[in-house]
């Protein structure tokens, strides 16, 4: 199993928000190292654009950020995208959620961190925790 976390997308985008209560632990988790998936990043750049309405430099300066301090994103690949749907089938966790599960599990993290999802819950071995329970 891999020590290093994994991070779901509200933690970056809690990480980079003005005047957000969650920011300051979002932060020290970002610090502290851990694992994303390129659906991540897909994910923080939709909605950095559409819903915080950040500009693209903004929101490149942040990418660069990230690809400095986390391990490099787990691809989206075609396994990932079968564990996906099987999660998503046989747990009802929502298909995109899936994608992020399946791709924590593919990198061997202990732990996937979240705020969409049950703290405590196991999947696989993993375990899901909300960081501003």
């Amino acid at each position: 199993m891999n020590a290093k976390p994994f991070l779901d997308t509200n933690i970056l985008i809690y990480a980079f928000a003005s005047n957000d209560p969650r920011s300051e632990e979002a932060e020290a988790l970002l610090a502290a190292g851990g694992m994303i998936s390129i659906q991540v990043l897909n994910e923080f750049v939709n909605v950095s654009r559409r819903k915080l309405r950040r500009e693209w430099p903004e929101i490149e300066e942040a990418l660069s950020v990230l690809r400095t301090i986390l391990d490099p994103p787990i691809p989206l690949t075609i396994e990932i995208h079968e564990a996906a749907v099987g999660l998503a089938r046989n747990s009802g966790f929502s298909f995109y959620d899936s994608l992020i599960i399946a791709a924590a599990i593919r990198a061997g993290c202990r732990i996937l961190y979240s705020e969409d999802m049950q703290d405590g819950q196991t999947v696989d071995g993993m375990t899901l925790r909300n960081p501003f329970a």
